[in-house]
């Protein structure tokens, strides 16, 4: 008797972060968007399951942080003109089968079927490719540019090889709490442990926008280093103090939370826009004035002033780890040069007496100790005084100090300059 046939068995469709994922990874590294808010426009909009936005993230994350050894891997399979989304495509398969606990075949089956499903590559080539991908060793400065390698040796000398195996880890999240805070994320199951600088490292049980302790103004993202800048200037309790260059807010909102009376000044009218929206969440009030500080400022000095300059960004490659794919030395030599305008245009905005606090998220010499000390240099009524409150860990860097970017702390230059 003929056995009937049977049924044609249909794949299982691939799982939808891991779409997710690559999409996300192919508009990052084709230089369309930064992956912070190319990730998070992408999770709301897909509204996943937190378990599956926690392996999209991770697939984002950890392709960038691992890209060069990832690329190197698969290198010796692919032709030099295979088409880019297909090499990310199988970049986040190496990714997850080299540095996750997904089992290999189940890795070879999902990114087959997404090759196939959403027509990003040969399920062919996917399959092949991912049966036989093996790690290449490499110390994690293989990981970075040469240029940059070399950076952090220089700054941080035997504490470098240690730093450069951190910014592989995943970022942890930090939050500025109150007690209410604290109180209303243990209480929703999310665990808290206190950090440096006041601020509490937090794994969250469900996401952060969706906590009572969020929405109701008892939490605020911000970095231990980032921190370290605010508590440079001291106690700024009825303090009226300038913060320039100041972004989005999130230090004016620290500011406004330790009683200084703030006024903002950035040169993008939706960053005020961002930074309102954030103070009236928080329940605090800062003034805001759009300006572009390349040119002179007319205000009345101030006996505290903040610089936290734009720059390369190069202390937060954990958490921003496009940026090695993207920075080069010519662009650490524009951002000094425009670091020193800023500069120049701080200087007569700090009181007689008062104290002008630079920094920025970078590690590189020529935007932090650089910029300086060439300040100093022709700015004789200033001088350098110590940098106070600095609990995160940290070295000399001439006329200010480098934190040191382990265990999820950024790396940022900071300087205390006194006025006579």
């Amino acid at each position: 008797m003929t056995r009937p046939p049977s049924p044609t068995r249909r794949p299982v469709p691939a799982n939808p972060a891991r779409e997710l994922g690559v999409r996300v990874l192919m508009r990052v590294m084709a230089g369309d968007s930064f992956a912070a808010p190319a990730l998070d426009a992408a999770l709301h909009a897909a509204r996943l399951p937190a378990r599956d936005a926690g392996l999209a993230t991770h697939l984002v994350y950890g392709t960038l942080r691992h890209h060069a050894s990832l690329r190197a891997a698969l290198a010796p399979m692919l032709d030099p003109g295979t088409h880019p989304k297909v090499w990310t495509l199988l970049m986040a398969g190496t990714f997850e089968k080299l540095h996750l606990d997904t089992p290999a075949h189940a890795v070879v089956s999902e990114y087959v079927n997404l090759a196939r499903d959403a027509r990003l590559a040969p399920p062919g080539l996917v399959n092949a490719v991912l049966r036989r991908v093996e790690a290449v060793p490499v110390s994690p400065a293989a990981e970075l540019p040469e240029w940059l390698a070399t950076i952090l040796r220089d700054a941080y000398g035997p504490r470098a090889d240690a730093v450069m195996a951190s910014l592989l880890e995943p970022q942890p999240l930090w939050l500025s709490l109150s007690d209410a805070g604290v109180a209303s994320l243990e209480a929703d199951g999310s665990v808290v442990t206190p950090g440096p600088q006041g601020i509490d490292r937090v794994e969250l049980a469900q996401p952060l926008r969706t906590t009572a302790a969020y929405q109701e103004g008892q939490a605020q993202p911000i970095n231990p280093a980032s921190m370290a800048c605010v508590a440079a200037l001291g106690d700024v309790t009825g303090v009226r103090v300038l913060d320039l260059a100041g972004g989005a807010g999130i230090k004016a909102a620290m500011l406004a939370a330790r009683g200084a009376d703030v006024t903002s000044v950035d040169v993008l009218p939706g960053k005020h826009a961002a930074a309102r929206r954030n103070m009236k969440r928080l329940g605090l009030s800062a003034q805001f004035v759009t300006h572009d500080l390349t040119q002179p400022l007319d205000v009345p000095p101030a006996d505290l002033v903040l610089l936290d300059a734009p720059c390369t960004g190069t202390g937060t490659l954990r958490s921003h780890p496009e940026i090695k794919l993207r920075v080069t030395p010519d662009e650490v030599t524009a951002a000094a040069g425009l670091q020193a305008q800023l500069l120049e245009t701080a200087a007569p905005l700090v009181a007689p007496g008062g104290v002008l606090v630079y920094s920025v998220c970078s590690v590189a010499p020529q935007e932090g100790r650089d910029v300086v000390a060439a300040f100093l240099a022709t700015h004789p009524e200033f001088v350098s005084d110590p940098v106070p409150n600095t609990e995160v860990p940290h070295v000399p860097a001439g006329p200010g100090l480098l934190t040191v970017p382990e265990d999820g702390i950024d790396g940022f230059f900071i300087a205390r300059l006194r006025r006579a």
